[in-house]
């Protein structure tokens, strides 16, 4: 990326966020020129309608199955549906965490297969996020396998609400495993949860992020504009 801003994804998906604090944190994705701003699925259309209202070059992505991704396969999809029809133009999907701690990866690539599948036909992007902080190193690489497999575009670290968010070594860690599954090269990776300064920021992009999710977005850019 040719563009330092275009890393971030401004996020506000917090359950208190209403109507003024969500145009609050899309005006500053429009004036930050982020590539995206991610929000809860009740706030897609709102959000589509000031994006292309203002003419910028920033997606508008929706969350689904979150933050637990325990909902049906077909809950996640209609969840997906919706989000579509009102504008989105990527998804981020919680993977079924449980499923993939009891080692049914087919399920997981199931899943993931069923909604990458709604989300090209859209012309949208799907993001899996793993939820890195619980699992093993093993399942990270696995986890990221099966995002391939399924036909996923990027694998996302985290929710931001659970135990931890993104760590330098997961993040390595998910890179080498693209890396070793011989992946043709759409696969990308997005790092978040925790990143709060442009130290992190950077950390995270040297360890092979391509895509960071942040409520801080402003004040990293701000201070990147300072320190360069």
């Amino acid at each position: 990326m040719n563009k330092f801003s275009k890393y971030f994804d401004h996020t506000l998906l917090k359950p208190e966020a209403g109507p003024q604090d969500i145009l609050k944190t899309v005006s500053e994705a429009v004036s930050l020129d982020a590539a995206a701003v991610c929000v809860n699925g009740c706030h897609v259309r709102s959000v589509r309608r000031f994006v292309d209202a203002s003419g910028a070059d920033v997606k508008v992505a929706a969350v689904a199955g979150f933050p637990l991704g325990a909902m049906s396969t077909n809950a996640k999809a209609y969840e997906v549906q919706l989000a579509l029809e009102d504008g989105a133009d990527e998804i981020d999907l919680v993977m079924n965490i449980g499923q993939a701690k009891a080692g049914n990866w087919a399920y997981v690539e199931d899943e993931v297969y069923t909604i990458a599948e709604m989300c090209h036909e859209s012309g949208a992007i799907l993001k899996l996020i793993i939820e890195t902080c619980l699992l093993t190193d093993d399942e990270i690489v696995r986890a990221c396998r099966s995002a391939c497999t399924a036909g996923a575009d990027f694998v996302k670290t985290s929710t931001g609400f659970s135990s931890g968010g993104a760590t330098v070594h997961a993040v390595s860690l998910m890179k080498q495993a693209l890396a070793d599954a011989d992946y043709d090269g759409h696969m990308k990776i997005k790092a978040s949860g925790g990143i709060r300064t442009l130290d992190d920021a950077r950390a995270m992009i040297e360890a092979g992020a391509d895509r960071l999710g942040c409520s801080a977005t402003a004040a990293i850019l701000e201070e990147y504009e300072k320190r360069g």
